[in-house]
């Protein structure tokens, strides 16, 4: 199928596309490095070379990406499940995955191996242009069925760009029938208080045709939860709370995203889940069509939250940080004293990790704790 040129710009490479793509990434000295860092037991000529016979995109994520991935959930994980049961009886055939966000690489790409052990396609994949710092991230994460949200300075060019997009994400679902995951709001949850950002669905229902409720249906939404038993990036988020706190206008450096790409790769995740929500044209299906358009934004961002509440897979963490919290042990029941003693080691060892001025324990452990109890916190409001 032939993808419209105004898409060109941002869209995963076509098949046609991928020799020239191969040469220029394996050319590049910064891809090089990457790649044997990411396999170290496999010399880069061979690497190069394995990826010079792939033909199709779908060969590459099935000959490479797929085997290094299970080996990076072998290496840091304690296992990686998918509970599927909402969508069991009626698959669809091309759907929006729509999620909270927890690590800026494997969130997507565990997706992706989960649904291919299952016999489905892999997913096209929203990145945020501000993450593709080098060259060689942007060509290889095209290659791997991303698209780009570009991420515009001026209002005029934002509205354009988020335009495009709404249509690319149409275009994807009712043309190429290919689903798509995209997170819930514009980067990380850092306290993993997950909310879907209106702006996000605005952008949605930018693209199709008809009334705005049936723009949103167009693209057959499905909310998915993720949990990790341990965020290995919990001691950055809470470093950046204080920056953020003590210098006023603190952002982010590119240094600061690429070491929380690596962090997320390479540290222990403990155990790892994906659910899959009720789709949300089942919970719209009696929804009234006149509905003013701020009330359903905040209706379907409503509804979104609440099957990414209700599916989180809690661990004994999420039940020791409330107590640690409150002060109180009204969940004791859900934990051991060892599993106490353990993630109270935990604490410290990531605390210890950070190295700021004027570094206040308090406040970097609070923020810590709040990250492992608000996904229990959020559960409880939608099931008691």
């Amino acid at each position: 199928m032939e993808t419209p040129v105004e898409f060109d710009e941002i869209r995963p490479y076509r098949d046609e596309e991928l020799p020239s793509v191969f040469e220029e990434l394996i050319a590049d000295p910064d891809f090089r490095k990457a790649a044997c860092a990411a396999v170290p037991d496999m010399p880069f000529d061979v690497l190069a070379e394995r990826i010079r016979q792939c033909k199709t995109t779908k060969e590459f994520q099935r000959k490479l990406c797929y085997g290094i991935l299970w080996n990076l959930v072998e290496a840091t994980t304690k296992g990686l499940a998918l509970d599927y049961t909402t969508l069991e009886s009626n698959p669809p055939a091309a759907c929006t995955y729509i999620s909270n966000h927890r690590d800026i690489i494997l969130d997507s790409a565990f997706l992706s191996i989960l649904l291919a052990d299952r016999g489905l396609d892999t997913v096209e994949i929203a990145i945020g242009d501000n993450l593709l710092i080098y060259p060689w991230i942007q060509k290889f994460v095209r290659i791997n069925k991303s698209f780009i949200v570009q991420r515009s300075p001026g209002m005029r060019q934002m509205l354009e760009s988020s335009a495009r997009l709404s249509r690319y994400i149409h275009y994807a679902i009712g043309e190429k029938k290919q689903s798509i995951w995209i997170a819930q709001r514009e980067g990380r949850a850092k306290d993993a208080d997950d909310r879907t950002q209106d702006s996000l669905l605005k952008m949605l229902a930018m693209g199709g045709e008809g009334t705005l409720i049936n723009r949103l249906r167009a693209l057959h939404i499905v909310p998915l939860s993720i949990s990790y038993e341990y965020d290995p990036c919990d001691f950055l988020k809470a470093k950046e709370f204080q920056l953020k706190r003590d210098i006023e206008g603190f952002k982010k450096s590119p240094a600061d995203d690429l070491e929380n790409m690596a962090t997320g790769l390479t540290g222990h995740k403990g155990k790892v889940h994906f659910c899959t929500g009720q789709p949300l044209n089942d919970i719209m299906a009696n929804w009234s069509e006149s509905l003013p358009k701020q009330e359903l934004f905040n209706q379907v961002a409503h509804a979104i939250d609440r099957e990414i509440f209700l599916h989180y897979h809690l661990y004994p963490n999420n039940y020791i940080a409330a107590d640690l919290l409150s002060g109180n042990t009204d969940f004791k029941g859900h934990y051991t004293s060892d599993e106490a003693c353990h993630f109270e080691d935990y604490l410290e060892k990531q605390l210890a990790k950070i190295s700021i001025p004027g570094k206040d324990e308090g406040f970097l452990r609070r923020k810590m704790l709040q990250m492992y109890a608000n996904p229990l916190k959020n559960h409880l409001s939608v099931c008691g």
